[in-house]
């Protein structure tokens, strides 16, 4: 049986990369025997889906192109699936070692691990692993538990067009998105999504967290062009609310609040059960405030503290 899915997989790779113009599903299919001797069209299907994301997630960069008949077909362009020769030194090599022990989810970890073979096999220095887990008390993680971030890593990975349901936290029911995805980034221990929304025709930034329901996929090239990576960074950060510009003063209840803490530019220790904080006011503090739920009053700005009741008020009608 591995032998065969082997086989099946190299014939699907070889038709994708081999043709000039998007393949349909009945051509594919009548061009490789195993899809040839398939019972039904659902069994069909069912197989090409899981080659196609197999070949995907060993990296085959796979397009899907919709012609203007509506019908779908599929290339590898050879431009795309191939790699400029690749020269690391052993700081470099030790770098990515260390990010490819980042991930802890276990389809994250083998493509980081498959990825660090295939380097190697061609030439990579190997290099002191320092980060071993068997002798060291630390191991760097990024936690994910968004059902959201496979589906839109793969997106961004692919240059598709998304669908999701995203509930904002100022509004009681979530509403559909179409989203041109660019990138995820981690940002003080949350998932955001950037990229361009079609329906207002301009760059947002998505917290996975609030993305109801199933990500859905959509066929068709990107309508906006992709910034550079370190502008969607920038965007990311702005709207998540890591650029400052002013500061505001809290009152957090005594033992809690510890991110708030670590951030505040002054903490006066109160008698009442209450310290008051001096902090960043940046885009989205209002949001990251309503988190902290009733540990947190808000002194000053005074609309800082109207947006923050404006939240609660929201979540409070469900």
């Amino acid at each position: 049986m591995a032998i065969a899915k082997a086989e099946r997989l190299m014939n699907l790779a070889l038709c994708l990369l081999g043709t000039r113009r998007p393949l349909s599903k009945r051509e594919l299919r009548g061009s490789i025997e195993a899809y040839m001797e398939a019972g039904t069209d659902d069994s069909f299907n069912r197989m090409f889906e899981r080659d196609k994301d197999d070949l995907r997630e060993l990296g085959l960069v796979i397009e899907t192109v919709e012609n203007l008949d509506g019908d779908t077909g599929y290339l590898a362009r050879r431009d795309s699936n191939r790699l400029p020769p690749i020269t690391l030194d052993a700081e470099e090599a030790a770098a990515l070692g260390l990010a490819a022990k980042v991930w802890q989810q276990a389809r994250l970890a083998g493509a980081a691990s498959g990825a660090l073979q295939k380097l190697r096999a061609a030439g990579m220095p190997e290099a002191e692993d320092s980060y071993d887990a068997q002798h060291s008390a630390l191991e760097p993680r990024i936690p994910v538990h968004e059902a959201a971030f496979e589906p839109l890593m793969l997106a961004c990975r692919d240059r598709r067009p998304v669908v999701f349901d995203y509930r904002k936290a100022t509004a009681a029911r979530p509403e559909s998105r179409q989203v041109e995805p660019w990138t995820l980034e981690c940002w003080r221990g949350h998932w955001y999504l950037a990229g361009w929304d079609r329906d207002r025709g301009a760059e947002r930034v998505f917290r996975l967290s609030r993305i109801t329901g199933k990500v859905r996929s959509r066929a068709g090239a990107f309508t906006a062009p992709v910034p550079d990576v370190v502008t969607v960074r920038e965007t990311v950060e702005s709207w998540a609310g890591e650029t400052a510009t002013r500061s505001a003063r809290i009152r957090l209840r005594a033992g809690s609040g510890y991110p708030l803490r670590a951030r505040a530019r002054s903490v006066r220790e109160g008698a009442d059960g209450w310290d008051e904080l001096e902090i960043p006011y940046g885009h989205g503090l209002d949001a990251w405030l309503v988190e902290f739920g009733p540990d947190v009053v808000v002194l000053e700005p005074a609309d800082l503290r109207a947006d923050v009741v404006d939240r609660l008020r929201a979540v409070a009608k469900g």
